[in-house]
This record gives structure tokens, sequence and C-alpha cells, in this order.
């Protein structure tokens, strides 16, 4: 059939690309006889007519062709071709139901999904065959299609059973557990009997632990009501049986790699020096963060998916994992933790110090994971603050003086992540690595984030960044050292020392039209209030500049720099004729009962957002930053008004909390300014710290700031009952 290619359009057919006249190629490629022309052909293709999953009129079109290809016995690589033809039902099925008509590459609506799944259920019998082929490889890629396209739960719930019994290979056995379970999602009819083929398997001492594992697991995810009090100790105990024994010392003599890395990664190549070092380091982590170190890893991480909210169980399992004899065990919990760490509230003082113990020596690899997570919990990492101190004081005396800037990468980077988690605990143990960093030029950029949690570090480290924001070339739009970095970490800092470098800053960015620079550097300036008034002739007539947001910043620093109303509101008056002007808002507030002018400007502001709340909730719209709009004019409401527009800010700050819980912090921290007259936020207060569940972990910040909302919320309800003890977190 492949010779039949040219009888279809294919360039009035598209993909993600446009015209996709280059699929008949990609299907020919893939029937080639030379393999690096075969895997090119399958790239293409899944970069293009699967684009993220995206099905396209040329995916379509090319199914009868790849079907063909599956049964051809003279196709070279059937399994891959197999796996194409999953990857695409899998894709059409699981859109089908949200996306049942779409809007096709003509403009037209399409059913490209619904329909392309009843093409592939029609040719389930396919599968079917495919299961019992002589090429395990056609079988593992076909057995999940078992339970994807046959609409017959009884005849699908018996193939499987067959399959499993046929199946000697560990891994075909595991497949065919994880789509039994898949098909009693999917298909209600079949999950009663599926269930019980689960218990049986789960529960019989003859079957070998790996599928037994697996039949605990995958229960748990289908039949949620199974999980008891046993079955994570079970679970345990299958994994201790499981797991392989330690391996030997290898051979140390490998160059950068490390001898007790617990993967069979090659080492990583060198990076493009004509590619900063924070963009070949991200890109460096999104491969690293794809690997899988043990067998056992995509079981439980469904595991604990399925586990979800019971945090005790999870906890148990994690233990054991990170105490695992079996290095790539331990590297894969790593993240795990660090996952429920940041998800969920509790007591993890024992995970976080299990977490430390990675910290090897030895093993910079897993060291470098290890250290990279204690680096996301901010204080939370608090209980391995002796282990990361340990680690990064032991380094610089293998590598004296410079661990910092090792020859040895993996060695590097994990002593500089192990460097900046310790930072981030403000310890002084850090200082002399970072001093190594902005002396030597090596990775600074790395550097720059953890400088500004050491204040007390200041007269070290405050010369050196002046130094470096005066060698920023501002002509430049991209400069290699970031100048609003700098100008952040000196404002961090705090030392007055750095007020005349950040002057010169500004001046250099406005001449070169930088504006974001100047507005940063704005800020930086401002944050040493009237410690930086001589700096005024510099700020005042950027108050006058094009660049509202320039102009906006300029305002503020006047402001903080000699904190006379009278020479900042008439400014300020302007500048909230734009009412998403946050920044301008929020000087209002800190301005106080001397920016009165401004109350009915902020009033107005806000009977509109919450008007037009009104009438988004009548036609179920949304409007981009209203939340945020709610919080900070109800802020600056207060800041001016005080108690005589808590009638109007308490209603608002929780209608916006309510919308976008990402306005926590902000909206705690106004209420806790308000005294007793925040106590109509009460329930809401105490709802947020009975929680257990953070908000939006994949933040990387967002530990700390679920952190300082609980210790807000808190605060407030320690000040307003003094003779009560607040639920305690963290």
């Amino acid at each position: 059939m492949i010779n039949d290619l040219d009888r279809t359009d294919w360039a009035s057919l598209g993909h993600a690309y446009g015209a996709a006249d280059d699929v008949p190629g990609w299907l020919r490629g893939m029937a080639s006889p030379d393999p690096a022309v075969r895997e090119e052909a399958f790239g293409n293709f899944y970069g293009a007519a699967l684009h993220q999953g995206s099905v396209y009129s040329s995916t379509v079109a090319s199914v009868p062709f790849l079907f063909a290809m599956a049964d051809d016995p003279a196709t070279p690589d059937r399994g891959e071709v197999v796996a194409l033809l999953l990857s695409i039902g899998r894709e059409a099925i699981d859109a089908e139901e949200i996306y049942a008509v779409v809007c096709g590459e003509d403009g037209e609506e399409s059913t490209i999904y619904p329909d392309t799944a009843n093409l592939m259920r029609e040719r389930a019998d396919a599968f079917v065959a495919y299961a019992g082929d002589a090429d395990p490889r056609v079988r593992r890629a076909s057995i999940e299609g078992l339970g994807l396209f046959l609409d017959d739960a009884e005849r699908a719930v018996g193939l499987l059973r067959d399959r499993l019994v046929e199946e000697s290979g560990a891994v075909e056995r595991l497949l065919v557990v994880r789509t039994m379970a898949d098909l009693a999602i999917r298909l209600p009819a079949a999950a009663a009997s599926a269930r019980a083929w689960l218990d049986a398997l789960a529960d019989s001492d003859t079957t070998d632990p790996d599928t037994r594992l697996a039949a605990l697991v995958h229960r748990a995810r289908c039949a949620p009501d199974s999980i008891d009090d046993q079955t994570v100790p079970t679970a345990i105990d299958l994994l201790r049986q499981v797991t392989p024994a330690p391996r030997p010392e290898e051979d140390k003599e490998r160059g950068d790699r490390d001898p007790s890395r617990p993967c069979a990664c090659e080492a990583e190549p060198e990076p493009d020096p004509n590619v900063p070092g924070h963009v070949a380091a991200a890109f460096a982590d999104l491969e690293r963060h794809g690997r899988v170190h043990a067998a056992t890893t995509p079981l439980l991480t469904a595991f604990h998916t399925a586990l979800g909210a019971r945090v005790e169980d999870r906890t148990a399992l994690l233990t054991e994992q990170l105490s695992s004899p079996d290095p790539g065990t331990r590297y894969d919990a790593i993240d795990m933790a660090r996952s429920l760490i940041t998800s969920w509230r509790g007591d993890h003082t024992g995970l976080v110090r299990l977490i430390g113990d990675c910290l090897l020596p030895d093993d910079a690899y897993t060291a470098a994971a290890a250290a990279e997570a204690l680096g996301s919990l901010a204080t939370l990492a608090e209980p391995a603050r002796e282990a990361l101190a340990t680690y990064v004081t032991a380094h610089r005396t293998t590598h004296q003086p410079d661990a910092w800037a090792s020859p040895h990468r993996a060695a590097r980077r994990a002593h500089q992540l192990a460097v900046v988690a310790l930072a981030g605990l403000k310890d002084e143990r850090a200082l002399p690595s970072l001093l190594v960093a902005l002396d030597t030029d090596t990775d600074a950029w790395r550097a720059m984030g953890a400088v500004e949690h050491l204040p007390q570090c200041a007269a070290e480290l405050t010369p050196r960044l002046i130094r470096r924001l005066a060698d920023v070339d501002h002509s430049r739009k991209w400069p290699d050292v970031s100048p609003t970095t700098l100008a952040s970490a000196l404002a961090k800092l705090g030392d007055p020392a750095a007020v005349p470098a950040l002057a010169e800053a500004v001046q250099a960015a406005v001449r070169h039209k930088q504006g974001r620079t100047a507005e940063t550097v704005l800020k930086a300036l401002a944050s040493f209030g009237p410690r930086a008034a001589f700096a005024l002739d510099v700020v005042r007539p950027l108050t006058d500049a094009d660049d509202v947001s320039v102009r906006t910043a300029a305002v503020g620093a006047v402001w903080e720099l000699e904190r006379r109303p009278e020479s900042v509101v008439p400014l300020l008056e302007r500048l909230l004729d734009d009412h998403g002007n946050f920044d301008a808002i929020d000087l209002a507030g800190r301005i106080g009962p001397g920016a009165a002018a401004v109350l009915p400007r902020l009033r107005q502001i806000l009977s509109e957002r919450v008007e037009q709340n009104a009438r988004n909730e009548q036609n179920g719209s949304a409007v981009l930053n209203d939340s945020w709009t709610l919080v900070h004019v109800a802020s600056a409401l207060w800041g001016i008004g005080g108690t005589s527009e808590a009638g109007t800010v308490v209603p608002a700050l929780l209608a916006a909390w309510k919308d976008n819980d990402s306005t926590a912090r902000d909206v705690v921290a106004c209420l806790g300014r308000m005294g007793p007259a925040a106590c109509p936020a009460l329930p809401q207060i105490q709802a947020a710290l009975e929680q257990p569940h953070r908000g939006n972990p994949r933040w990387s910040g967002a530990v700390a700031f679920d952190l300082e909302v609980e210790h807000t919320c808190r605060a407030i309800l320690t000040r307003l009952f003094p003779d009560s003890t607040p639920a305690r977190g963290e």
C-alpha cells in the first residue's frame, strides 16, 4: 500500500507547520532499510503530524498506510509503527470529549478527534492480532490498545487476562496490569471483573513480586476504596523484594561522569561556549528532568498519584524509597519527595533530612538533585541545613579553595546548587563560594539569586555587585549580566554604598532607552528611602518620562526619598488615569492619609470593577487582572482612609481571594494591617490555615508564598485572640 501514497493529495492536507506534502516522504522513510532514515522519519512525523498530541488531517490520512506497514512482516520497525498508531489513537480518545468539535485547518468546524477515535476503534481487531505477534516489540506496543480501542468489556478483560499468562517479559506483564486498570477506568462495565482480577494478583503468594506490586498500585488507581491501612506496608514489602542489590563499585576513571551515578547515561556534552550559561543550564535541566533511573519509578509515581491526600502513607512510602539500597530508586524519590512537600502542608522534617542524606560527596549527580530539591523548599529545608553546610565546606576542602569553579562539571553543579540552597537559609557558610562566583565570573548568574539572602554579608558582597553593575553595557538589549538582577540584589542587601552606582545605572538605562531596566533600578533606589535622598536630582526629572512605567517608578522613588505628599500626589493623580497601574495604586496606599485627594478616583476604580464582576457572573466571562485590581485598590483605600473604608475594603479583598487564590499573600497582608476591622474575614482566614494543600506547587516560589500566608494568618488570629492558640502548620 505504500506505493499508493501518491494517490493522496497531501498538499491539500495539513500538519502543525502547514501543508503536508512532506508526510509521504516520512511514511516511506519509516519503511527504509536504513535505521537513521527511519529514526528521522518517525521524529518528523511525531513533531509535525502529531505535534504536542494534536491530530491533523494528514495524521488521519496516514492511518491506513501505517496499518499496512504494521501488518507487513517486511517492515523493519513494526513495533515503532504500532506504537505510533497507538499514540494517534490515544490522543484522539483523550481529546474526543473535550474537543468534540474544533476549528479545522480550513477554518470550518471539524470533528476530527471523535472521527479518529472511531476509526481506531474500528481497527481494534488489528491490535488484538498484534498482541499475539511473534515480535515482542510489536506485542509490547499493542497491549495498551486492547484497553483503549475495544468497547466489548468482557472480551477486553479476557484478552488481557490471557495476555498475562502468555507473556514472560517483565515489561510486557506490567503493561498488561496497567492496561487492565485503564480499561476499568474507561469502561465501567469492565470494572468489577478487572477489580477481581487485580485483587487476585495483588494477594497471590505465587505471583512474582513485580506483578503483585503493579496489581496493588493499579488496583489503587481504578478502585481507590481498596486503599486501606495495609496497602502501603504491603507495597513497601514488595518494593524491597523487587529492588536490585547494590551494584559493585564501577571504574572511577570515567572523566566527568561520577562513578556512583545511578543511571547509565553518558557524561553530558559540554555546553556551547556561545550560549549564555543560564540558557544552557535551563535546557540541560529540561533534558535531565525526563530521565528515569529505576524500573519501579513509573509505578511508584502512579502510586503516589493514587494515594493523593494520604500524606502519612505517602511519607512512609517515600521514606522507604529514599532509604533504598538502589541508588536509582533513591535518586528518583528525591523529586517525588519534593513534590509532596511543596504540594501538601504538614511536618516533613523526616523527608527533608532524608533528602539531605542524599548529599553524598562521592555522588555528585545525586547530590545535585538533592540540593536542587532543598533549594525549592525555602525555610522547610532547615532540617537539612547542616547536611548542606557539610557538603559545601567539604567540597571547598577537597577542591581548595574554588569548588564553585571546579573543572569537574558534575561536582561543580552539585556544589553550586548546595551553596544556593544554603544561602536560601541565610547561612553565612555559603559566602566564600559566592565570592568565588563573583570574583571569577564562573556561573555568576547562579550566584545572583543567592546573594540577596545574605544581607549580613553586605560589606563583602555590595562592592562586587557595584563593580558588575558599572560594567553593564546598557546599549545591548540583553546584556551578559542582567542589570535588573544586580539592582534587585543590591536593594535586598540594603547597603547605602550602592546608591551612587544605582543612580548612575538609572541614567545609563534612560540614555539607552532601556525602560525596563530604568524602572527596576528606580525601585531599587526607592528601597533605600531617605538614605538615597542625594539621588533626587537624578530621579525627579524622570517623573515626566514618556514611558509610563519609568514615570511611575520615578514618582514612587521621589516619595520614598523625601516623603513629601504635596510634591507627589499631583503626579500620582495623573498616573491613576490607568486603573491597571498597580504600582501607582500601591504608592497611593503607602503615602496614606496624605493621598486623600485620590480617594474618589480609587473608589471609582473599585466600583467599576465590582460592577464588571457582576456582569461577568451573569455571562460567565472573566476579566484578566480583575481580582488583582480589587486587591490593590482595596489595600490602597485602607492605607489612605483606614477604618472609614473597612466596609468597602474587606468584601473586596475576600471576593478577590475567593476568585483567585494567588492573591492570598497580598490579601492577608492587608488584613494583617487592619486589626479588629479584619474580623469579618476570620472564617476565610481560619479556612486558609486548615486547608492541607498548598496553592500552585509548580511555581518555584510556592512554598515561601504559602508559608508567608500561613504566618500572616496565624499572626492575625493571635492578635485578635491572644489567649487562643491558632492552628499550627510548618
